[in-house]
């Protein structure tokens, strides 16, 4: 049996071929409309940049491949130390309502922290 990665080698290959033979096949009907009688210099434009487009998902594959090397070549990135926690400093100038609330802030934070490791 083949690899799984060969058969989809053979795919992005096969559509990468198939664009670049479908859009050189529309720039040859390009070229033969400019060549016509009535034909303008946008069918000309239109010749160049068909062949741009038959290579554009060659490309495509080719940077998605050199995008994924690049990421698989990093090291993982080590996880973000948690930040100690803050205790509730209670002023003197504070009312106890105030105070009781400002913990209630803190209790939910802490437990927030705690469910989210």
């Amino acid at each position: 049996m083949r690899e799984p990665g060969v058969a989809r080698k053979l795919l992005v290959v096969g559509v990468s071929a198939l664009a670049l033979v479908v859009c050189c096949g529309l720039a040859w009907w390009q070229w033969e409309r400019f060549s016509s009688t009535n034909g303008t210099f946008q069918n000309l434009g239109y010749v160049l940049q068909w062949p741009l487009f038959g290579l554009a998902p060659a490309y495509m594959f080719w940077r998605f491949r050199k995008l994924k090397q690049r990421e698989a070549a990093q090291p993982a990135p080590a996880p973000a130390p948690a930040p100690p926690p803050r205790p509730a400093v209670a002023h003197d100038d504070e009312d106890d309502e105030l105070a009781a609330y400002n913990r209630y802030l803190a209790d939910l934070n802490t437990r927030s922290n705690q469910e989210s490791r």
